[in-house]
């Protein structure tokens, strides 16, 4: 069994002009440079998802959650629950999908 993997190594020159280009668009997505070049090249686009959108997302969950939890502990306690608190339910919801849409959308056109 061999030790190391075949590699194939290929020299590429870039003006300084194209260089710069391709280091900014590396550093914007948060790859090496190199890194950066490989993936280009073998896929033709890089997928960039910006943490902060999940982070905000995964907030919007979180009081979602706490929500449902309430109106059920409410609804247990007296057999019954508000139209409006559904509508409200219903609202958060829809806030949270076009919050996750904004995000993939975003993250889509970021794509390098």
């Amino acid at each position: 069994m061999r030790k190391y993997k075949q590699v194939k190594e290929k020299k590429v020159i870039y003006s300084l002009d194209e260089w710069k280009l391709i280091e900014e668009r590396a550093a914007s997505i948060l790859m090496k440079t190199g890194t950066f070049i490989r993936q280009m090249s073998l896929d033709g686009q890089i997928t960039f998802y910006n943490m902060e959108d999940v982070t905000r997302i995964m907030n919007a969950l979180r009081i979602i959650g706490g929500n449902i939890n309430q109106i059920a502990k409410k609804a247990n306690e007296t057999n019954s629950i508000y139209a409006e608190d559904i509508e409200k339910l219903q609202q958060e919801v829809t806030n949270l999908c076009r919050t996750l849409n904004q995000s993939v959308f975003t993250a889509q056109s970021n794509v390098a």
